[in-house]
């Protein structure tokens, strides 16, 4: 899922191979860092799924450059979903693996998308990333709740 529309390692045993790109230090405050490092951790333990992040340029191929570091990010790339903003390209691109897909069908990634760049074309990054991932987890809902 795409839409045309960082910085420094944060992260827990949920959220360890998260991507982050180190071209945009201090673009978030220690809070800020905190707020992104629980919703990713969070959403990961909700749903059972390993939520990732990228922000950074994604070069010419947006779509591809984002499948490419969802396959790269480790572990199993079925059960995660790679969340991939390039503020400076305006571009959004949401990466599911084939068993998240199943849980996180285009429809919902597509309304995550929406509501992601409508906080982030009033200058709210954080915001955008926090609600997107919180948007995601419920969608995608909890793993012993859902049916299989």
């Amino acid at each position: 899922m795409s839409q045309q529309l960082a910085t420094g390692h944060t992260s827990t045993q949920d959220t360890a191979n998260s991507v982050v790109d180190d071209s945009n230090r201090g673009l978030f405050s220690f809070r800020d860092l905190a707020r992104v490092d629980e919703a990713l951790t969070m959403s990961s333990r909700e749903t059972g799924l390993r939520f990732t992040l990228y922000l950074g340029d994604l070069g010419s191929d947006t779509r591809g450059t984002a499948e490419d570091l969802h396959l790269r990010s480790g572990g199993d790339t079925s059960n995660a979903v790679l969340v991939a903003i390039s503020p400076g390209q305006r571009v959004l691109e949401i990466v599911t693996g084939a068993a998240a897909a199943r849980r996180l069908p285009d429809r919902a990634c597509a309304l995550a998308v929406l509501s992601m760049t409508s906080r982030l074309g009033s200058g709210d990054l954080v915001g955008a990333i926090v609600n997107g991932l919180r948007q995601l987890s419920d969608s995608a809902g909890h793993p012993s709740r859902r049916s299989h």
